[in-house]
């Protein structure tokens, strides 16, 4: 009998890696039904299937008899990823271009050179009615485009301010698991340019939010820069003061941001508002931080709080670097206390942290106003001999953000 038993198995076993891929799509399409509440029977299905579902073999079973089977990463792809998904599309797309065949649409092999080489068509051809429709089938197949359709979706989408294709190709790329560019980012954010109403915008954010946890702050910080990028700082604010309804939470990076996008605008108030409300939840300034809202005083000529940010750094033991004694000896010269710039020259140089042409440039321009020429002389001679050993413009770039 046990050998009866496993014989049985055994063609068992090989009838069903023969209906595989069938049993993958009704396996799909049976727990989409299962997921609305409804029982209906697809009827599509090959005979083989339909075998299978008329013993009484439950969608659930046929997910753990494919995964059993060992099928390929694009076969699991087909049963699983719709249900993971379902949020990609909570916004029902009516597409009302030009219909491409229906030979296309309704195709049940897995093609992925045909849905890419489609895509480039229709977005070639102005199509994105069509786009919307294909994307809206590759969600139910459970299928993915390659990295280079959706930075071509997201481009045409941003072209034509489409923010609803252009969200569902975000989504659609930040559940595929590519790496996204910043482009991509981009991108999204200029789609958002023309639209005033913000609340498709916040929903978005909400749903790539729950599609990326735990990793949701890294995304949405890179959405907040790229909207701050293309000069929608009030959109990137009202991203930041929604966070917290959402999983993640504004951590450093997200407030260095945000600091960097009033300052450049020269909403310093709000700067300084933002700079103590991250104090106030407990996350410590940076040196990118503090240098932030150096500059930022410095171009607007602000140079009565730079005092109070140097005793400030010293007591939360934040070193300056380059950018900050730039900042500092500059401001400090400008506002005619010298002696403090030579101060903190003479410091930076003890830490090994080489001056630049710029720094002994201001220097002396403001010894000179000040008529300490002689002085000037000296700083000249000293930068001369040491031409070949000052700071370079690479070296005045801000540290990498984790």
């Amino acid at each position: 009998m046990a050998a009866l038993g496993r014989t049985r198995s055994r063609r068992l076993r090989m009838y069903l890696q023969r209906c595989l891929p069938s049993m993958a799509r009704a396996a799909k399409r049976l727990q989409m039904e299962d997921v609305e509440g409804e029982r209906r029977i697809p009827q599509r299905l090959s005979p083989q299937v339909r075998v299978l579902v008329g013993l009484g073999l439950t969608s659930g079973w046929l997910v753990r008899a494919t995964r059993i089977l060992s099928f390929n990463r694009l076969a699991f792809h087909q049963v699983r990823m719709p249900l993971l998904l379902t949020s990609l599309y909570s916004t029902d797309v009516s597409p009302d271009g030009k219909q491409v065949t229906d030979d296309f649409w309704d195709d049940t092999e897995i093609n992925l050179e045909a849905y890419d080489s489609q895509i480039f068509k229709l977005c070639d051809d102005g199509d994105l009615s069509s786009v919307a429709k294909l994307l809206a089938i590759l969600h139910r197949k459970g299928i993915f485009l390659g990295l280079d359709s959706y930075s071509l979706l997201l481009t045409a989408a941003s072209k034509k301010n489409d923010i609803n294709l252009s969200g569902q190709a975000f989504k659609h790329l930040v559940a595929s698991r590519e790496q996204l560019s910043s482009a991509s980012y981009l991108d999204l954010a200029k789609a958002f340019l023309k639209t005033p109403d913000c609340t498709e915008l916040l929903r978005l954010v909400k749903e790539v939010s729950e599609l990326t946890f735990p990793r949701s702050t890294t995304i949405i910080n890179r959405i907040i820069l790229s909207f701050s990028e293309s000069r929608q700082s009030d959109k990137a604010l009202l991203i930041i003061n929604n966070m917290k309804a959402l999983e993640c939470k504004p951590d450093l990076i997200t407030f260095n941001t945000i600091l960097d996008m009033l300052g450049c605008a020269g909403r310093v108030d709000e700067m300084f508002n933002k700079f103590a409300a991250m104090k106030e939840e407990g996350i410590e300034p940076d040196i990118i931080s503090y240098n932030t809202l150096l500059n930022s005083l410095r171009k607007i000529g602000r140079f009565d709080m730079f005092e109070a940010l140097l005793k400030e750094m010293e007591i939360s033991g934040v070193e300056p670097d380059l950018l900050t004694y730039t900042a500092l000896i500059e401001a400090f010269g400008r506002s005619g206390n010298v002696e403090q710039s030579l101060r903190l020259f003479s410091e930076m140089k003890l830490k090994q942290i080489r001056p630049s042409l710029y720094i002994y440039r201001s220097l002396m321009s403001n010894l000179k106003k000040m008529g300490k020429v002689e002085l000037a002389k000296t700083l000249l001679e000293e930068m001369q001999s040491s031409i070949s050993e000052l700071a370079r413009p690479g070296d005045f770039k801000p540290r990498k953000r984790r």
